[in-house]
């Protein structure tokens, strides 16, 4: 099957939580109480059991982490970069600028899971849980600083709470400790992780939202531009440079186009950004990404 048509369904299942959120009685409060079950239960279950599950390989991941981290940097570096261009990102677009850069670099965990493991199983799987486990904070210590910097967070705290980085790290000591869980439990366990990927699916387009994005249009592209065609162009050129696998390859890829994370607009109004600004690009950056990972994944084809 095309890779066109491996994506097609989670994107259809993007499109059921975006409907129902909008015009059905499962309404945002609904959404939100389920983004909580699937970030703090029902995907850290999934990459704990398939990192424990699945035989690591140091010496044929230590590229693609390495790989992974370094297309997150290159869009950290290039978001910041922004600041310094004239009528882009200077004041009086600073403010938005700190609340939006994190668009560029960020995430969705949700689409790559479940992207993941249709491109490659559970081993596709259990890289992206690696990448995941590297980058979410990378990300998260360089979306927070320009939101910061006037006050003092605890970014320590906040990383080693996420319960992402908690199951991947957790399934990461029990694989290299041999733990094999009984039967009735890894069982559970799978029943679980397989309802994390669907829900997390529709809650991402039960989150969608069109935000003011006429307050900056110019940063905005910039930010998109980096998010859906210049961190590509940098993993294809990383991939090509440490001679990764074609698996590896398209995982990298597709993890590079992936559209930016969903909570990123949350970060933004908890800390005194501009929430409407954020959830705007996460909304177009989604969109952006129906079409664009699609494309880059025919790109690798072709090459």
């Amino acid at each position: 099957m095309p890779d066109v048509l491996l994506l097609l369904p989670d994107f259809l299942l993007i499109l059921v939580g975006f409907v129902l959120c909008r015009f059905t009685a499962l309404n945002r409060p609904v959404w939100e109480a389920t983004e909580r079950l699937v970030y703090y239960l029902l995907f850290p279950v999934l990459l704990f059991n398939s990192v424990l599950r699945t035989p690591l390989q140091p010496s044929t991941t230590t590229h693609l982490a390495l790989a992974g981290m370094a297309t997150v940097l290159s869009g950290v570096a290039l978001a910041y970069a922004l600041r310094w261009l004239p009528r882009v990102a200077a004041p009086p677009l600073n403010q938005l600028h700190a609340s939006g850069a994190q668009v560029a670099f960020r995430f969705n965990s949700f689409i790559a899971l479940a992207l993941a493991e249709r491109l490659q199983g559970a081993q596709g799987v259990a890289w992206v849980a690696l990448l995941i486990a590297l980058c979410v904070p990378i990300c998260n210590v360089a979306a927070v600083w320009p939101l910061a910097r006037h006050g003092g967070h605890g970014y320590a705290r906040e990383l080693l709470r996420n319960p992402l980085i908690i199951a991947t790290v957790a399934g990461l000591a029990g694989n290299l400790l041999g733990l094999k869980l009984p039967d009735a439990a890894a069982l559970t366990l799978h029943r679980i992780g397989l309802a994390a990927l669907p829900l997390g699916l529709m809650a991402v387009g039960a989150g969608l939202r069109f935000g003011a994005l006429k307050e900056g249009p110019k940063l905005a592209a910039a930010l998109l531009l980096i998010r859906h065609a210049l961190l590509p162009l940098v993993a294809l050129g990383l991939a090509a440079c440490l001679d990764l696998t074609g698996p590896q390859r398209a995982i990298l890829l597709m993890f590079a186009a992936l559209p930016t994370a969903s909570s990123a607009y949350v970060l933004a109004a908890r800390m005194g950004g501009n929430g409407p600004y954020v959830a705007g690009l996460v909304t177009l950056s989604t969109l952006l990404g129906m079409l664009s990972l699609p494309l880059w994944l025919l790109v690798l084809t072709w090459l």
